[in-house]
């Protein structure tokens, strides 16, 4: 069943329904500790009513032992209780959290454009911690349940009007509860909303700190995390004050349910209707049940707040991915063959603007085509689309004869090697960030890929080598290093398809050149695409697409493309002439 198709609690009662085992031992710890609470008044009871003068002694020793027996009994099922409960809390919330984060890893770029970084790390840290403080509040709420339903009959067989008595202010607990438990729960979903935004500043703050620094924006970026963390602090203060009623009223009720019973039950004892014993019974019982009767009333809210966030957590996965494997893919070890567009068109759902129109094209195995074009041409678009980055709003993509739906998702993607325009780097080891693709990768391979690309010099510069640790998002490369390391790791995986994706715009058209030439050779019998908006980039190339507004406007070869003097040619002149202006 689908998360779509649940609900949120449903969702929550199936990730418990896994430790049913643990679950039922823990329920039984419950009962187990619940009764022998019961059962230590009723020994206290019969202890009183029995003591004499002359044996005290032997009957207090006897009753004490015995009530001792029960404590350690008690004392071992609420350890098995708590320790069964809390495993099992902590093992859904880690399956709910690494569910999350395998479902996030499958959900497509658009997604990533309505949600920020920040909220989803709150989603995947804060949801899921109040997730399992929910859990445990439901076996507290539980055990306090079972609790209730055991001593109230034993208090009522003593004397049923001074049950009523004295329970009537302690109903008044669950009832107030209850009624602030309405505003706590939208008090509580306003203060996760506003840590969303608070996650979010951070992370934007974080990521760019040398943008903000050379804008010299400190004090702005300081002032907007202050404000979205006081508007936070705002709206999770105010549920605090709710939550704060709670405890105080507990005392208080408590406090009138003790003064009735003390007034009450001692006109009995005085009137003979209620033993010493039996009275001191019911305060132990009534001094039982409080702190319960609350937890009825407050683990109940805290529960609640864990409803809400799994709510929030849902809203996400019940978002199935548009890009996933066909429900009867094909049986491919590696996608081989021609590659193949065929009157495809796709339009992005921000600007309803057709970023490639009608576009069919083919690309034999060993070829290396260019796609040229200005900025916004589609070129991006279009190598997004082989990897099913992207998926056609019309026409399809095949490999060989088979359509890239029909590849499985990871078959197709672990034969292709991809360098997108905006390079990541990941903060760790620069043979680290080669091997990114191939964990398995020795030191030659890594090594091997790293000169193919054109950074063996600057390697060796590093005074510790491919052990160099690179910063928060390789921030202690140049961008043309960056864009290098991500070209070594996209040939280390010895792809059948290799995409470059404007791959080289951060280095010099020479150095450029010599880098094509080294991985064109390593690719030999490959097909590769490669994007730039650069015609010396591209002139070596088998095929040159040129787009334009989503449009293939001109196809061929560098020659033939310059001698038809259409765009590309236009293109090249410009590019040339800025040339001889940069080098005056």
């Amino acid at each position: 069943m689908d998360p779509k198709d649940i609900t949120a609690g449903q969702l929550l009662l199936r990730c418990a329904l896994r430790y049913k085992t643990a679950l039922a031992f823990s329920l039984l710890c419950i009962l187990v500790s619940v009764l022998f609470t019961a059962a230590a008044p009723i020994v206290l009871e019969r202890g009183v009513n029995h003591l004499t003068l002359e044996d005290a002694r032997t009957i207090s020793a006897r009753y004490s032992l015995l009530l001792v027996a029960i404590a350690v009994v008690q004392a071992v099922a609420m350890f098995g209780q708590e320790l069964l409960l809390m495993r099992s809390g902590s093992c859904i919330e880690r399956d709910l959290r690494s569910s999350l984060f395998d479902h996030l890893q499958k959900m497509p770029w658009e997604f990533f454009q309505k949600h920020s970084i920040g909220e989803l790390m709150m989603r995947v840290d804060s949801d899921l911690t109040t997730i399992t403080g929910a859990t445990r509040a439901l076996s507290s709420w539980l055990s306090s349940l079972v609790m209730v339903i055991i001593i109230l009959p034993l208090i009522i067989s003593v004397s049923a009007g001074l049950a009523a008595l004295a329970f009537a202010p302690l109903l008044l607990i669950i009832v107030s509860s209850m009624l602030l438990q309405k505003k706590i729960r939208s008090r509580f979903e306003r203060a996760q909303e506003y840590m969303g935004k608070v996650y979010s500043q951070a992370h934007a703050a974080l990521s760019a700190p040398r943008l903000i620094r050379s804008f010299t924006q400190e004090r702005q970026e300081i002032e907007a995390f202050r404000s979205a963390s006081r508007r936070y602090i705002d709206h999770y203060l105010s549920r605090v004050r709710l939550s704060s009623l709670l405890y105080p009223l507990l005392q208080f009720f408590l406090g009138l349910s003790f003064i009735v019973l003390l007034w009450h039950g001692g006109d009995l004892v005085a009137a003979g209707k209620l033993s010493i014993g039996q009275f001191l019974r019911c305060i132990l019982y009534l001094a039982y049940i409080a702190w319960p009767m609350h937890v009825l009333g407050w683990e109940w809210t805290v529960f609640q707040r864990g409803i809400v966030s799994m709510g929030r957590v849902h809203e996400l996965l019940s978002q199935q991915p548009a890009i996933r494997d066909a429900s009867t893919p094909a049986v491919l070890c590696k996608p081989r063959g021609t590659l193949q567009f065929r009157n495809v068109s796709f339009r992005y759902s921000v600007t309803h603007r057709a970023a490639l129109d009608q576009v069919s094209f083919r690309v034999e195995p060993g070829q290396t085509v260019g796609v040229m074009g200005t900025v916004g041409a589609g070129k991006s678009t279009l190598l997004n689309l082989v990897p099913r980055l992207l998926e056609p709003s019309s026409g399809e993509v095949l490999i060989g004869e088979c359509p890239l739906t029909q590849i499985p998702l990871e078959a197709l993607r672990s034969s292709i090697g991809y360098v997108p325009q905006e390079t990541f780097l990941f903060s760790d080891t620069l043979a680290a960030n080669v091997a990114f693709g191939r964990g398995d990768a020795c030191h030659d391979e890594i090594r091997a890929a790293a000169e193919a690309a054109g950074l063996a010099d600057d390697i060796a510069a590093f005074p510790k080598g491919y052990d160099t640790i690179l910063g928060e998002r390789g921030i202690t490369l140049s961008g043309g290093q960056k864009q290098r390391v991500s070209i070594a790791r996209a040939i280390l995986r010895n792809p059948e398809i290799l995409l470059l994706d404007d791959a080289l715009s951060s280095v010099d058209s020479h150095t450029a050149e010599n880098i094509l030439i080294r991985v064109q050779r390593l690719m030999a019998g490959k097909t590769c695409l490669i994007s730039s908006h650069r015609v010396s980039t591209l002139r070596g190339a088998d095929l040159i697409l040129v787009l334009h507004d989503g449009h293939i406007v001109e196809q061929g070869t560098h020659q033939e493309l310059l001698a038809y003097g259409g765009l590309y040619a236009e293109l090249r002149e410009k590019q040339l002439l800025e040339e001889k202006f940069a080098a005056t």
